[in-house]
Formats: C-alpha cells, structure tokens, sequence
C-alpha cells in the first residue's frame, strides 16, 4: 500500500529544474530569463556566463541543473536542447526595519524570486 508514483510534469522529451529562492525581484530576473528563451542550451549558458546581470549567475546555475537533469535522469541528447520555457514568479519576502530620524523606522522589503527552466529535445536535431 504505497502511495501512487506523481506524473511527470513535463513531456517525454522534456526536464525541468526549479530555482525557489533566487534573492532578487522577479522584475530583474525576468529580464535575464528573457535574453535565453528560446535559445539552444548550449547558445544560452553562453548568453548567461558573459552578462553583466547579477541575476545572471543563479540563472546559471538553474539551467544547468535542468541540463543535468535531461541527460542523467532523463536520457536526453544535451546537443539537441533548447530553452523552451523559462518562467519567473515571486518567493517569499524578507521585512527588515531602517531606523530613520527622530525615532521613527521605515520597513525595507527583501524580495526572493522563482525560476523555473525547461528545456526540451528538439525533434530535428
């Protein structure tokens, strides 16, 4: 009586990796996962490695993990990928306090976003 294997998320020909907490807006890290969608995997580590972005360097990291993910897990030929999907949304939100004059304190958000990457075999690779 164990519990039923979850589905896959994804296709056949697809792996996905997900960054949870990436310390950023979702605004910034949009603009980077805007520069590889669509790109060859290959095409977008490049993209990545010379942008001057922050955000760029846990972009990174997330793409290659969902490249790992495709070849180790899911037999995928790492040549033939491409970013088929790179979607951000918001995380959680640190509050943190700023004293200001005259005993007064103003609230500093921390904001934290979600990146998550997928890349897909191409068919005619």
């Amino acid at each position: 009586m164990s519990k039923q294997k979850a589905p896959r998320r994804v296709a056949d020909n697809e792996a996905l990796a997900v960054g949870t907490t990436i310390r950023g807006s979702a605004q910034k890290l949009n603009l980077v996962a805007a520069l590889i969608r669509g790109k060859k995997a290959e095409e977008a580590m490049n993209i990545l490695a010379f942008s001057k972005k922050a955000m760029a360097k846990d972009a990174s990291k997330v793409l290659a993990s969902a490249i790992a993910n495709a070849e180790n897990n899911h037999d995928l030929d790492v040549d033939a990928l491409i970013v088929a999907e790179a979607s951000v949304g918001k995380s959680i939100t640190m509050k943190r306090f700023h004293t200001r004059g005259r005993g007064k304190s103003t609230r500093i958000l921390k904001p934290f976003s979600r990146l998550r990457i997928v890349v897909r075999e191409a068919e005619d690779a």
